[in-house]
């Protein structure tokens, strides 16, 4: 299934939940009640996530070339808790699949699987309103693993640490239940080796994280 198919298919996928409870609940969209965001509050949010790794952005040893990542969309849950009204800690978990191709000369380098945990800190603007922004800042630490070597005899990446801004916003839709918005940058490096190290190279992944989801609050 290509990119965009997927996609499509997250962000149907994401209007369809939120939609859904809207539709239960017509008068939930502006007149119902619903629970404000509070100290203590523990958040889980299904979301549907696409990570767009920025493109042209390896540096290698294998001709002039570059090395591009493929996107990809999955599932994805996150955990927020809130420390004060306005200030909370989220976590989010999830895994990608990326295919990684090399031009000049054009190589089909395989592909590798991606755990990439992140947790930021976040302000919470207006938390007794039904319409809530929020900013935050983190770090991520990314698990590479699975990896194929396409044409390769072997592709190893080394995991590490990156760190992470966000922003978005949730909407209350009734009681404890709401839609969430949220768009991630994380900057991310990893050293490549490849063919047992006879070519390394450095990736800057550097991926935007786009979300949409369902949330309840506890």
């Amino acid at each position: 299934m290509s990119f965009k198919s997927k996609l499509l298919g997250a962000a149907l996928l994401g209007g369809m939940m939120a939609a859904s409870f809207v539709a239960a609940n017509p008068a939930s969209a502006q007149t119902a009640e619903f629970k404000t965001k509070q100290a203590g509050d523990i958040v889980v949010r299904a979301r549907a996530i696409a990570m767009v790794p920025d493109e042209d952005t390896y540096d290698d040893t294998i001709g002039s070339g570059e090395g591009q990542l493929s996107n990809d969309v999955v599932p994805e849950v996150d955990f927020s808790y809130f420390l004060t009204d306005n200030i909370a800690l989220e976590l989010i978990a999830a895994t990608t699949q990326h295919d990684l191709d090399w031009s000049n000369p054009s190589l089909d380098a395989g592909s590798v699987r991606l755990l990439p945990p992140t947790l930021t800190l976040q302000y919470h603007f207006m938390p007794e309103s039904r319409w809530s922004p929020y900013v935050g800042a983190g770090i991520n630490y990314t698990f590479f693993y699975d990896s194929k070597p396409g044409q390769f005899n072997s592709v190893k990446y080394d995991d590490g640490f990156g760190y992470a801004f966000q922003a978005g916003f949730d909407y209350a839709i009734s009681g404890p239940w709401s839609v969430n918005l949220d768009v991630k940058k994380i900057f991310l490096d990893t050293d490549v080796s490849i063919n047992n190290g006879a070519n390394t190279s450095k990736a800057h992944l550097d991926p935007w994280v786009f979300g949409l989801g369902i949330g309840y609050r506890f």
